[in-house]
């Protein structure tokens, strides 16, 4: 039978400056480690450590600009493109732009604290 899910569980984030999460499926909130599904808004000026996951990234920009640092270089995905990041590489994500941004990330399997080994600050 088909879950509803009424409304995310919210997440405290890693990073310079508030920025909201909202786990809609994942460890967190339905207590799920294949995929995690979420929700971000990010304000003007944030950035969180690098970082390098053992799981696949798959972000999708709804509004604004996201800035992926990574060992090659730097990517902007901006509102209506995506970015996938594999695992084992090396990235780093921030919204710049004065606007901030929002976007949903999935992750598979499930983000967590454990598997995502961010740069110590």
């Amino acid at each position: 039978m088909p879950k509803l899910i009424e409304q995310p569980m919210v997440i405290m984030p890693a990073g310079n400056k508030p920025k909201r999460i909202e786990e809609y499926s994942g460890r967190v909130a339905t207590g799920t480690d294949n995929v995690s599904v979420a929700r971000m808004v990010s304000p003007s000026g944030w950035i969180e450590p690098g970082q390098r996951p053992e799981f696949t990234e798959t972000t999708v920009v709804l509004k604004g600009m996201l800035k992926v640092e990574h060992d090659g270089g730097v990517i902007e995905v901006r509102a209506g493109q995506a970015i996938i990041c594999r695992p084992g590489e090396w990235i780093r994500y921030s919204t710049p732009e004065a606007d901030g941004a929002e976007y949903v990330a999935v992750c598979m399997p499930a983000f967590s604290p454990d598997t995502v080994h961010r740069d110590k600050e």
